[in-house]
């Protein structure tokens, strides 16, 4: 008789490797980005309105930090990755200066169109430019920019640790990553009340302001699948980067960490 198991979990094991998460769905791999990008497609006129209802303004708060850590001086190149409207960018664009140059980057065209057209509004595209590209394959040559950031887009990535190679790739030695993302509350009754914001409150505020319920009931299972703070930086440091850490904010609702690529 022949034995099928050891063929059976062969399968399984190729089944799960086949596979991802998309929020608390199981889906094939080359999948998740085509789903990705139809939610983002469709919160793409609307984000920055979400963003403040959604977090009641305090995102400002987050980013501001990061720009802080993120020490970019005039002249730097740097790449503000999942950047979609553009805000970082446009920072960004004022700190680095004319000798200096900033890539708005996002895999989702709707999304770098509107921080395009914003930016241009600001009149900020002297020293931005705009390049729709996958985290996971950065079109960019080795040792070129100054810093990196990602601002709430890891999270949606297939492969993180494909991604953070490819930054660890394009970064200059001395340079660092900045990763800001939705994170794992520090308190357990501070995770029970977020829990219940997310999954109760935040798809209707998208059904009622955005006309779209099931993004942002992807966007809360998304944030739950993500790596809590030390797994993140456990992959960092599997990525190549030294002197990892991270700055809790909002309890640990969301999280900055940094990393630098050593000389």
């Amino acid at each position: 008789m022949t034995d099928h198991r050891s063929t059976d979990q062969q399968s399984s094991t190729a089944d799960k490797q086949n596979t991802t998460h998309f929020g608390y769905q199981e889906v094939p791999t080359e999948d998740k980005a085509g789903l990705v990008n139809q939610v983002f497609s469709s919160v793409a006129s609307r984000y920055d309105i979400m963003n403040d209802l959604m977090s009641a303004g305090v995102h400002r708060l987050w980013k501001r930090f990061t720009i802080e850590l993120s020490a970019v001086r005039p002249g730097h190149r740097v790449l503000d990755l999942a950047g979609g409207t553009g805000d970082l960018a446009a920072k960004f664009s004022r700190l680095v200066g004319r000798e200096g140059e900033v890539i708005l980057s996002d895999i989702n065209a709707s999304m770098l169109s509107t921080g395009r057209d914003r930016l241009t509004d600001n009149g900020l595209c002297g020293n931005v430019h705009c390049v729709q590209g996958d985290a996971q394959y950065l079109p960019f040559p080795d040792d070129y920019f100054d810093c990196i950031t990602i601002g709430f887009g890891l999270r949606n990535v297939t492969d993180k640790d494909l991604a953070l190679r490819s930054m660890f790739r394009v970064l200059k030695p001395g340079g660092r990553l900045l990763v800001l993302e939705f994170s794992k509350p520090t308190h357990p009754l501070l995770g029970q009340i977020y829990d219940t914001y997310s999954f109760n409150i935040l798809p209707k505020i998208g059904k009622i302001f955005a006309q779209d319920e099931d993004s942002y009931r992807y966007l809360a299972e998304s944030i739950r699948m993500h790596p809590d703070q030390e797994t993140l930086k456990g992959m960092m440091e599997d990525a190549g980067f030294n002197e990892c850490e991270y700055h809790n904010m909002t309890g640990g609702i969301v999280a900055v960490h940094k990393g630098i690529k050593s000389e």
